[in-house]
């Protein structure tokens, strides 16, 4: 299997990929598998559709702690700078979106920076709510980060006791 790349497919409701002769049908699947299951054509999906973002690394700005990665247009990094609150733009359901807007989880955006080739942000936020991920921890609550799992091995996963 070594060097041998499978395309990943994406539609509205959830992640089609192959990994390793595993087929992940569902974004439930691929959200709580422990099995690495990584989509590497992600990026070329928002490529081919055309729509100017640049990523977003979103950190919590008193723990440090790395949220989530998302991407902004120019409207949606416009309609941050000028709300004080972290809209993206979603490449899956190509549209502005306000996190939060039904979870509750806003995320208050206290600084914004970019990098050397200007070409990726950081948003420094403070939760408004208990989470920022969209998946739920085994409590029923969002959880505080969308890296809630980590890599033991080529294909196996566990889940960070602090985000379980």
């Amino acid at each position: 299997m070594q060097g041998e790349f499978h395309t990943a497919r994406k539609d509205f409701y959830g992640i089609r990929a192959h990994f390793a002769g595993v087929i992940m049908s569902s974004a439930h699947e691929t959200e709580e598998s422990l099995r690495l299951n990584l989509d590497f054509s992600k990026l070329a999906q928002i490529a081919a559709a055309g729509e100017p973002v640049v990523p977003v690394a979103v950190q919590d700005f008193e723990t440090h702690e790395v949220l989530l990665i998302a991407y902004v247009s120019r409207e949606a990094l416009a309609l941050s700078l000028r709300e004080k609150r972290a809209i993206f733009y979603s490449t899956s359901r190509r549209e502005i979106w306000r996190k939060g807007e039904t979870s509750g989880d806003v995320l208050e955006l206290v600084e914004a920076r970019v990098n050397c080739e200007q070409n990726s942000l950081l948003f420094l936020v403070k939760k408004a709510g208990k989470g920022s991920c969209h998946t739920k921890g085994p409590d029923g609550i969002n959880r505080g980060s969308c890296y809630y799992r980590k890599i033991n091995s080529t294909e196996v996963l566990d889940f960070v006791s602090s985000q379980e």
